[in-house]
């Protein structure tokens, strides 16, 4: 049988934290282990939203025990003030995941988009076709932000040790390797750089 490894995945806010957590096999299979939003009202002092993003995250890590924990990384916004708020809860995240012994990791919003779909500027609604494509999902995950956490998981498990690395097409994630089937099926190759 084969080992998984678990991920939980954070998209960082205080209004909306998406939390994802995935199980993705040697053959880099992903599985959903639970998904959900932590949410917290603008109209709450600074100091108690972030608490609540704290304690729903304590509580997914204590009911799913992941074995890492990937946060998207903070990226330069024109909205100051929703910068601050997303970079305040990334901080929450990465040291609750630090006070539970576990690994964390950033990953920027175009390579976990890069990851899931292919394309490192897909839009929201092709992350969430190709996440509940991914983990057999009868419906897109919603909202956005939830979608957002999962894809984080898979990005970072198929990065960090989702499966052992090898060469050609088993070194692909899914979404890439059914991208490349695609421009096979329309006469197109498929060029992967070589070391």
């Amino acid at each position: 049988m084969t080992s998984s490894l678990r991920v939980l995945g954070i998209d960082p806010g205080l209004t909306r934290c998406g939390v994802g957590v995935v199980d993705v096999d040697g053959s880099r299979r992903g599985t959903l282990v639970h998904v959900g939003v932590i949410r917290s009202s603008p109209d709450t002092e600074i100091g108690d939203r972030l608490s609540i993003v704290a304690a729903g995250i304590r509580a997914v890590i204590a009911e799913h025990r992941p074995h890492a924990v990937a946060v998207e990384r903070v990226f330069a916004q024109q909205n100051t003030h929703s910068v601050m708020g997303t970079a305040q809860a990334s901080g929450v995240a990465l040291l609750i995941a630090s006070e539970s012994g576990l690994p964390a990791a950033t990953h920027t919003p175009s390579e976990v988009k890069a990851a899931v779909t292919g394309y490192g500027a897909a839009d929201k609604r092709q992350v969430q076709t190709m996440i509940a494509r991914i983990l057999r999902l009868d419906e897109l995950p919603q909202p956005a932000d939830a979608a957002d956490a999962l894809a984080i998981a898979l990005c970072h498990a198929w990065r960090r040790g989702g499966a052992a690395s090898s060469s050609g097409q088993a070194a692909l994630t899914p979404a890439q390797r059914a991208w490349a089937d695609a421009e096979k099926r329309v006469g197109r190759t498929y060029l992967r750089a070589t070391p």
